[in-house]
């Protein structure tokens, strides 16, 4: 509703100082017009900003740099964000996580791994600090974005270790609420090392219907969205369908299919989600020019590239690597069909060569051999 009423007034002042007929014509309720009209509102908001200064977080609106850009792409952004942590984080490029809420071992497991290997690459992982798989995400990613061997507890608010990433957390309430409670710990450390948001204002309490709201800016804000384990009607299946509606790639992480909690992702993976064994199978998908940020190939001579094109490269790469050529794109369909080998191997394969900068990746998937 807020956000309707700043695209078509511009302003919050316009809102309040128009007149009761143009609010009532955008179909608002009519308490809430009146409210707004004689703008009633006015000394709750001053309480609140006195509040949020008292809390230490900050408050950020679509309209400032450092909202998150992906975000505001969407039909319903908040037009409001409480932020606690490093702000900085908003704007970075960040991977969604997403689960069940009771976990299996191998759940937790996956969902703390791909935390830490995301955040070691770079990326932000971003999830909802609830019971089970999100608070081990947000561990793995903590994990990799601590200082190494800094016991200064200021240290994580300012920034991470170099091309690391870090981790958000997207309350379901107030951003001064701890919930649940043992995320306690987790909680502290989001706030000292990664980043804390929520739409909802101070004291908010965690409602089941502010979950649905929370988890469309967790998939808003993302480059994509994995999904590790989730049951038939579970949160984390909704957040990968507003992934869907976003136009956000979206990942599932294969589960054993006698467990209920393997359904989401194996369900995903059926309807064309991205099988994800690893951080490589995330970063493949993303656009090129992403991928390069995130993993600067490794800048070697030309002469030592011919060397290890000759004598370092797997029987697979060498094969791969021959039917390329510099002057000459050719695309994966076609390098699968002269290669002999399956296009799962042959994607592998192609990645590898890519990280080590010996082949680029253009638009469309065409590689171009980058020497000799």
């Amino acid at each position: 509703m807020a956000g309707k009423l700043l695209r078509e007034f511009g302003t919050p002042e316009a809102i309040f100082n128009a007149s009761l007929t143009a609010l009532e014509a955008q179909n608002l309720p009519a308490p809430v017009a009146q409210a707004i009209h004689t703008k009633q509102a006015m000394s709750d908001a001053a309480r609140e900003l006195a509040q949020v200064e008292q809390s230490r977080c900050r408050l950020i609106n679509w309209s400032e740099d450092c909202y998150p850009h992906l975000l505001r792409q969407i039909y319903d952004p908040p037009p409001l964000l409480y932020v606690k942590g490093n702000i900085e984080l908003l704007d970075r490029h960040s991977i969604a996580i997403v689960c069940a809420r009771r976990p299996t071992p191998y759940g937790n497991q996956m969902a703390e791994r791909l935390g830490r290997d995301l955040a070691e690459r770079g990326l932000v992982v971003v999830s909802g600090l609830a019971r089970g798989i999100d608070s081990c995400a947000h561990r793995g990613a903590l994990a990799a974005a601590k200082p190494k061997g800094s016991g200064n507890g200021n240290a994580g608010n300012g920034g991470n270790g170099q091309g690391r990433g870090g981790t958000i957390a997207v309350l379901g309430c107030g951003i001064d609420v701890v919930y649940p409670k043992e995320n306690k710990k987790v909680f502290a450390e989001t706030e000292e090392h990664g980043a804390l948001i929520s739409e909802f204002p101070l004291g908010t309490f965690p409602a089941p219907q502010n979950f649905p709201m929370r988890n469309r800016v967790i998939a808003g804000m993302s480059l994509g969205v994995v999904c590790v384990e989730g049951a038939q009607y579970s949160g984390s299946l909704i957040t990968a369908r507003l992934a869907m509606e976003f136009s956000r790639e979206v990942y599932g992480v294969p589960g054993n299919v006698t467990q209920p909690t393997s359904f989401g992702p194996n369900l995903l993976i059926k309807q064309g989600a991205k099988l994800v064994m690893g951080w490589e199978d995330v970063v493949e998908e993303l656009p090129t020019s992403i991928r390069a940020e995130l993993l600067p190939v490794e800048s070697m001579s030309t002469e030592d590239r011919a060397l290890l094109a000759e004598k370092d490269l797997t029987p697979s790469e060498r094969t791969l690597f021959g039917l390329l050529s510099m002057d000459q794109a050719r695309h994966i369909d076609e390098v699968v069909e002269l290669s002999g080998l399956t296009s799962s191997e042959v994607l592998a394969v192609l990645f590898d060569l890519e990280m080590r900068g010996l082949i680029r990746q253009l638009p469309g998937k065409q590689f171009l051999k980058v020497l000799l």
